[in-house]
């Protein structure tokens, strides 16, 4: 044995094991070092700008102010897999209005309404469309089977419509959604409209829908009674088969209807075309709230959680079989309430603060485009839920151009930049929703809808953690008195649409760098904010 060594007989079995021994085995064996680690410096910020800060309006002087919970809101990095897209909001017209002049791009009240919805789809359908439109470009006379009143009369749509329309079209950057008339069964008819349409308008046709609403044609008259969504497939397809014929690249839009049962057949039925998966969807239509209280068209009912999420559910459902055939969604003709005339939520602010929320809830749901049902009336007699409507006497139009209260909500969210929803987790905030978007330079946009009453809640306090060191937070904020105030909605104190981010004020209280955001908010107001962040 080498020096310093000695072999140990140890008794197991009489095995002999030898040990080595040291001469100072005494000592410890050596602990391996650590390695090294050095700190990573956080890149430095550039020198904190002098900010502008937002005067946000606080709540009515005097009001009974109830505390809300506060919000505790994070933005991560994980996406939901669904998009802000350009020209998610559009309106919904009816078919008629193609013949009226004042869609065109010459006229500049039109114009400048239209560009606050940013780059809107343009949909022209609604009952008209199969009870007092008739499409000609050979100049017939108007079949006398068709019938209208003085308040929405039978009308003509020639192609020299379409070519002003499309002036409309080329002013604004918008696209059209064009619908023919099934309840008078006519392929030939409805693709020589296609045909056209596709000349003149191109690419911004972005397809055309066979019928309104046709799951009503065999209670409404339009069809007997024993016509089913079977029968409606047999026409869809004789339809798509026809404008196939003559404009091959035109999509078909469909169903557009609101009777779910009809949504698989159409995302199942083959069309040589490509389609697009549409339907329609008004939340607050039980009119008389006997059957169904909960879906009367009141303040109580628009302004409550159970809304919220009722219309998740509907949508979602209608997303699950446009989804599996592998088709976009649309939303064709939507708004607060089906129901006839004036009811507690029209021309209302609480009516700002639900379209705001649906359109952005809705495109985080996977839904591309969304229609609100509009009329070019005039504002004094006309269709109270109309976004838009028309100056003058009821029924002569003085050539202004009037938005509503609702009008500014879809203002709010369509002057946003596409981008890809971000998970957003949150708890607390009492009626509130929020959202958040990644866009493509980085900047990231956060939306709270505060739906607490303006008139008894206080601000909401929010504490929002950032994904990321923010350099700027730019600010708009949508406003009004009531729920039930008319008129006085505004967008950054003023009555107009909203403004391009650059030339946004910064969010009150901002903390330069700070990935952590502590803020107030007053009730009853959407709040977009914009974060650009440190590289």
């Amino acid at each position: 044995m080498a020096a310093g060594t000695a072999a140990v007989l140890l008794a197991a079995g009489g095995i002999s094991i030898p040990l080595l021994l040291d001469d100072s085995a005494a000592a410890p064996a050596p602990v391996p070092a650590e390695p090294e680690t050095t700190a990573v410096a956080e890149t430095p910020l550039p020198p904190e700008p002098v900010f502008t800060y937002y005067n946000q309006i606080g709540p009515p002087e005097g009001s009974p102010l109830t505390a809300v919970e506060p919000l505790a809101l994070t933005v991560g990095t994980q996406k939901t897999g669904t998009s802000l897209t350009d020209g998610l909001v559009g309106l919904s017209l009816e078919a008629t209005d193609l013949a009226d002049p004042a869609m065109s791009g010459e006229n500049p009240e039109m114009v400048q309404s239209l560009t606050g919805l940013g780059k809107p789809l343009l949909r022209f359908g609604g009952n008209a469309v199969d009870r007092r439109f008739f499409w000609t470009s050979a100049g017939e006379p108007v079949p006398s089977n068709l019938t209208g009143d003085k308040a929405h009369p039978v009308r003509a749509v020639t192609p020299a419509d379409l070519e002003r329309v499309n002036t409309l079209l080329l002013a604004v950057d918008g696209s059209i959604n064009l619908t023919v008339d099934l309840g008078h069964y006519d392929p030939a008819r409805a693709a020589d409209m296609a045909a056209h349409a596709s000349r003149i308008f191109g690419d911004r046709l972005a397809g055309i829908t066979v019928g309104n609403e046709p799951n009503g044609y065999a209670s409404n008259g339009l069809r007997d009674s024993k016509w089913t969504v079977d029968d409606y497939l047999t026409e869809l397809k004789a339809y798509a088969q026809a404008i196939y014929a003559a404009a091959p690249e035109v999509k078909i839009i469909g169903p557009g209807v609101y009777e779910q049962s009809w949504w698989a057949p159409f995302a199942s039925v083959d069309l040589p075309q490509e389609k697009i998966f549409s339907f329609h969807h008004y939340p607050l239509s039980s009119c008389d709230g006997a059957k169904d209280p909960g879906g009367a068209p009141v303040l109580a009912n628009l302004m409550s959680q159970n809304i919220h999420d009722h219309a998740d559910r509907y949508r979602g459902a209608a997303l699950e079989p446009a989804s599996a055939a592998g088709l976009e969604t649309w939303i064709t003709e939507t708004g607060v309430s089906a129901c006839p005339g004036s009811n507690e939520t029209t021309k209302t602010h609480a009516s700002a603060l639900w379209a705001a929320d649906y359109a952005i809830s809705g495109a985080q749901l996977g839904i591309s485009r969304l229609s609100f049902h509009s009329s070019l009336i005039t504002c004094k007699g006309g269709p109270p839920m109309s976004a838009i409507c028309t100056g003058g006497e009821y029924l002569q139009p003085n050539g202004a151009v009037d938005e509503r209260a609702n009008y500014y909500g879809l203002s709010m969210i369509a002057e946003m930049q596409p981008g890809e929803f971000l998970a957003v987790e949150e708890t607390g905030g009492g009626l509130s929703h929020a959202y958040a978007v990644r866009h493509a330079d980085g900047s990231v946009s956060v939306v709270l809808v505060n739906a607490n009453n303006p008139e008894t809640d206080a601000q909401l306090s929010v504490s929002l953690k950032l994904p990321g060191r923010p350099l700027t937070a730019a600010m708009s904020q949508l406003t009004g008195s009531s729920y039930a105030s008319e008129d006085s909605t505004l967008i950054d104190g003023q009555l107009t649409e909203a403004v391009p981010v650059s030339e946004r004020l910064t969010l009150p209280g901002f903390a330069y760098g700070s990935e952590t955001q502590d803020f107030v908010l007053t009730a009853g107001t959407v709040t977009v904010l914009n974060f650009t962040f440190q590289e």
